[in-house]
């Protein structure tokens, strides 16, 4: 049958559907991109209370008409570590639907400090055993990567002068380079993009460090989350089209 030969109900109800679908992805094309940022203190910003750390001063910078960004949800808890963020991945990433259902863009990620931890002594039990840490990770990746891009923020070195932090938690350079290298490791094998700030940090030396440091030694103050999102600002716009 021809085009000519069509009913022309037929025709007409293709030509709405023709409509509206061009009409969706006009609507899609006008709206910014939208972030999420998952993870534990270092996205939820505790030890900043005049910026809101490094994730509510890059929304706040994204809010500005003259320099418009995308959507950013800081969806940070305290204390959470890998298996925490696996648990609620999926409830936090589709409920940010606004617009016709629509997904987040992009995942910002930053955990792992408080998996490393050892409890109760230097040499005790790690918070997330390495093995464990592993396997959750790789299935957060993996399960993210399906539904967007991601990028990974690394942590930073902790102040090991000051541990036992809460008198019981053992933070220390070792097990955080330990940990810190498997997710380098595996967002290189998966071509994800990873901010590598515990090197960073450590490279700028210990009076650097110190004056960024909350008295707790394990939060950045003001100081350091405004070091965080230079360091931030400088990676993300090393990546063309960002």
């Amino acid at each position: 049958m021809t085009l000519s030969a069509l009913p022309s109900e037929s025709i007409s109800v293709s030509a709405a559907v023709r409509q509206r679908s061009r009409q969706g992805l006009r609507e899609r094309a006008m709206q910014p991109p939208k972030a999420i940022a998952m993870g534990d203190s270092l996205i939820y910003g505790y030890g900043d209370p005049d910026g809101g750390g490094w994730v509510e001063r890059l929304r706040r910078q994204w809010m500005r008409p003259e320099q418009a960004g995308p959507i950013l949800y800081n969806l940070g808890v305290r204390g959470d570590g890998v298996s925490q963020v696996l648990q609620r991945w999926e409830a936090e990433f589709f409920c940010r639907g606004e617009l016709r259902n629509r997904q987040p863009d992009i995942l910002l990620l930053s955990v792992g400090v408080n998996d490393s931890a050892r409890l109760g002594k230097p040499d005790g039990k790690n918070f997330t055993d390495f093995d464990g840490y592993c396997s959750a990770l790789t299935e957060l990746l993996a399960r993210a990567r399906q539904q967007c891009p991601v990028w990974m923020v690394g942590m930073i070195p902790v102040e090991e002068a000051r541990m036992p932090f809460f008198e019981c938690f053992y933070y220390s350079h070792a097990e955080q380079y330990r940990y810190k290298e498997a997710a380098k490791q595996m967002c290189c094998e998966r071509q994800i993009p990873y901010l590598d700030l515990f090197d960073l940090w450590l490279a700028r030396g210990s009076n650097w460090r110190s004056a960024r440091m909350c008295p707790d030694g394990l939060h950045p103050n003001t100081v350091g989350y405004e070091s965080i999102l230079q360091d931030v600002s400088a990676w993300w716009g090393s990546f063309p089209n960002m």
